[in-house]
């Protein structure tokens, strides 16, 4: 349920309305991004016409202030994607979802591809402005220690049917599921060597 509707039963106009609630962050932050516009074209794209008719100085406030919420320096604005590392990629792709204030935000594998830091960065990040924003966050991935870092809820899934959810630290805990106890042995263990 969406917005108090089944999405698979909605159509025409009233799906459209209700996509407007969601928006996606992909794994790979280069190809999601148009390597010819810069940044602030980019996270202000849905303010472009005809969808919408926003001012000139109402859309760069708009960039200025996304990119904040985001963490990135205003002086990023004029860049293009080639300029940029990829947690401020990441970041550009954060900022352009949150442009229309969805409801729910989808994030696919979107720090697989970081190093730690960057990583940690960014899962803080997506933390701040589900608390600040009230945005319900669906978090894809199969690292088990983002996942339990990340979520009050999980849901495993197993050759795509889901077959355990629950409260995140209830079902690390004590899954029920075979596979999510298969899953959950899997993590690599640190072995401490004394020196």
């Amino acid at each position: 349920m969406l917005e108090g509707a089944d999405p698979a039963g909605v159509v025409g106009t009233a799906l459209q309305a209700l996509r407007a609630h969601v928006q996606f962050v992909f794994q790979d932050p280069q190809s999601a991004l148009n390597p010819r516009r810069n940044v602030f074209s980019l996270v202000t794209q849905a303010l472009e016409p005809p969808a919408q008719r926003v001012d000139p100085p109402a859309r760069y406030r708009r960039a200025e202030s996304l990119l904040a919420e985001t963490g990135l320096p205003a002086d990023c604005l004029p860049r293009v994607p080639s300029q940029l590392s990829g947690g401020q990629k990441q970041r550009v792709n954060i900022a352009r979802a949150l442009c229309v204030t969805p409801r729910l935000l989808v994030a696919d594998e979107i720090v697989s591809g970081l190093d730690v830091s960057v990583q940690a960065q960014i899962l803080n990040l997506l933390l701040r402005l589900g608390r600040e924003l009230g945005i319900s966050l669906l978090f894809i991935s199969h690292d088990l220690a983002v996942v339990r870092y990340l979520c009050t809820r999980v849901a495993v899934m197993h050759r795509g049917v889901i077959v355990e959810t629950g409260e995140t630290e209830a079902v690390f805990a004590a899954p029920t599921h075979e596979y999510t106890r298969r899953l959950l042995a899997a993590v690599p263990r640190v072995a401490h060597v004394p020196i």
